[in-house]
């Protein structure tokens, strides 16, 4: 399986391929920031792929145009959605009952049953689906329909955040059951029950949608909403300005241009959202141990939170933020130049006379690829190889899109990112678990840690916290050891949004952003300043 997870989405939210060109700075379908009260534009860095929840769209919920069994409120903590109320969990943990809301239709006009949840979980499973994160339901062994409004999953073994996978979108079965999984119109043309219907969709451009007047929970004030793809960040910040756009994300610095503006609000998300350097395990420099080590306490993430992301964010040591309950403490790296000298020494790196250390005929270089347009992983890219550069390796950052650098992340490093606030699970599995390397996007470093594998498999087949929390603290401290990526920092999304609804808000982000996250997370319930 080759096609890319949602967070590899970008080529063309949750920044693209094409070139800035007039026509993607035009004003997406008429609309403007100083448009008609029921209407929003907002600008956006990526777009997905697909919209189909067979491959994997709304796969953490918050879709727009479908519904979940649950969703996820403003604390992050989950509520029901298609489902009446929070599943009912047999005593073993094996055993998940939902009872379904009733009179819910798709914007087709067509009921929504139980045998469209069973239909989406079956699909989605099946070998011949192209879905990169089916690993995400490894314990589900069946689902079935005891009645129209009665779904029971049954797992193979008791997994934990079982719940939180179940805010993944429902499709319906009347429409996609008729069509090729992995090609047909439904994964760019969706049919589904939530808040938004989805009227056009212009590649590399826009994403326009309007309210569904058939939603279960009552029509969206915000009649139509669009979502402006744009990948370069100083063309998004320019057509904000310009009245252009309604909202944006931002980098820090750019964001920064909007502060005390008559008319403008900014919003700062805490995220998950690391940015990381993959070091793969099939090249000579990066896959040897003692080159990690050194590069991991080589950089100054530091430096990194207070010059790239000018305070917005914090230093990174692995996939788990250091103000989660699930950090590992004193997995702590601080930058030390000299131990990072020290380390390749050892190893026997040795300096040659242009600084730049070798070991049997091999010398200590290796390029680092970086999203093209994408100032803050441009920078972090920049910020790496000085650092490295310090400690006698070499790193030639180049910039390029996803169609460029995927053939390539074998043998070569990629300023990469990623992160959920959902469970450790959600991340940390399709990012280290050894089987997944060359799956996509997942495991990008192809990183093979045998400890890690089975601290991975046993977090996950327990319902026990504490035991949960010693196996993922094995991974954290695993990664010290071993680091197959150097993790830099973990970043706070700022958005700048015209100040003329009530109700925005933001959530705990995850690295995806831009199409379920952003103040518009929940712009079904905004609601027009008078």
């Amino acid at each position: 399986m080759t096609a890319r997870p949602i967070r590899g989405m970008a080529a063309a939210a949750l920044a693209g391929s094409l070139a800035v060109t007039a026509a993607a700075c035009s004003t997406p379908g008429g609309a403007t920031g100083s448009g008609p009260k029921d209407s929003a534009v907002v600008g956006i860095a990526y777009e997905p792929e697909t919209l189909s929840p067979l491959l994997g769209y709304g796969k953490d919920g918050n879709s727009k145009i479908f519904d979940g069994l649950l969703a996820l409120d403003a604390d992050m903590k989950l509520k029901p959605a298609l489902a009446t109320a929070l599943p009912q969990v047999s005593a073993d943990g094996l055993t998940y009952t939902y009872q379904l809301r009733k009179g819910v239709t798709f914007s087709d006009g067509k009921p929504f049953t139980a045998e469209d949840v069973v239909f989406t979980y079956k699909t989605i499973l099946d070998a011949k689906t192209n879905n990169a994160s089916k690993t995400e339901l490894d314990a589900l062994k069946d689902v079935r329909a005891t009645a129209d409004d009665r779904v029971v999953f049954t797992l193979k073994y008791p997994y934990a955040p079982f719940a939180q996978r179940t805010v993944l979108a429902i499709a319906p079965e009347h429409v996609a059951a008729k069509q090729d999984v992995n090609t047909g119109a439904f994964t760019t043309k969706p049919i589904g029950t939530g808040p938004y219907v989805l009227t056009d969709w212009s590649r590399g451009e826009k994403l326009t949608f309007k309210a569904n007047p058939r939603y279960w929970g009552g029509a969206p004030k915000v009649k139509k909403f669009t979502m402006a793809v744009i990948k370069d960040d100083d063309v998004r910040a320019t057509r904000l300005r310009s009245g252009d756009l309604d909202g944006a994300i931002l980098p820090p610095n750019l964001a920064a241009g909007f502060k005390g503006q008559d008319g403008k609000k900014t919003y700062t998300a805490k995220t998950y959202d690391y940015r990381n350097v993959t070091l793969p395990t099939h090249n000579q420099v990066t896959g040897d141990t003692a080159v990690r080590q050194a590069l991991d306490v080589a950089v100054d993430r530091q430096a990194m939170v207070d010059k790239i992301l000018e305070g917005a964010g914090k230093p990174a040591y692995g996939p788990v933020p250091t103000d989660s309950e699930w950090f590992a403490r004193g997995t702590e790296r601080t930058h030390d130049l000299a131990k990072a000298r020290k380390i390749l020494d050892d190893a026997g790196w040795k300096t040659g006379p242009d600084g730049i250390r070798a070991k049997d005929g091999v010398r200590a270089e290796f390029p680092l690829w970086y999203l093209s347009g994408d100032k803050l992983r441009q920078d972090h890219a920049l910020a790496y190889a000085s650092d490295a550069k310090k400690a006698g390796i070499k790193i030639n950052t180049q910039g390029g899109t996803w169609e460029v650098i995927e053939p390539r992340m074998k043998q070569d490093a990629v300023l990469a990112g990623g992160g959920s606030p959902g469970d450790p699970d959600f991340d940390q599995y399709l990012l280290l678990k050894s089987s997944l390397g060359g799956d996509g996007f997942n495991n990008m470093a192809w990183y093979d840690n045998k400890t890690v594998d089975k601290a991975l498999d046993d977090a996950r087949k327990t319902n026990d916290k504490a035991t949960r929390k010693n196996a993922y603290d094995t991974v954290q401290r695993e990664l010290a050891k071993n680091p197959g990526y150097t993790f830099l920092t973990h970043i706070d999304h700022l958005y700048v949004v015209n100040d003329r609804w009530n109700g925005l808000s933001t959530q705990v982000e995850p690295h995806d952003h831009g199409l379920a996250a952003g103040p518009w997370w929940n712009v079904e319930d905004w609601t027009p300043k008078k």
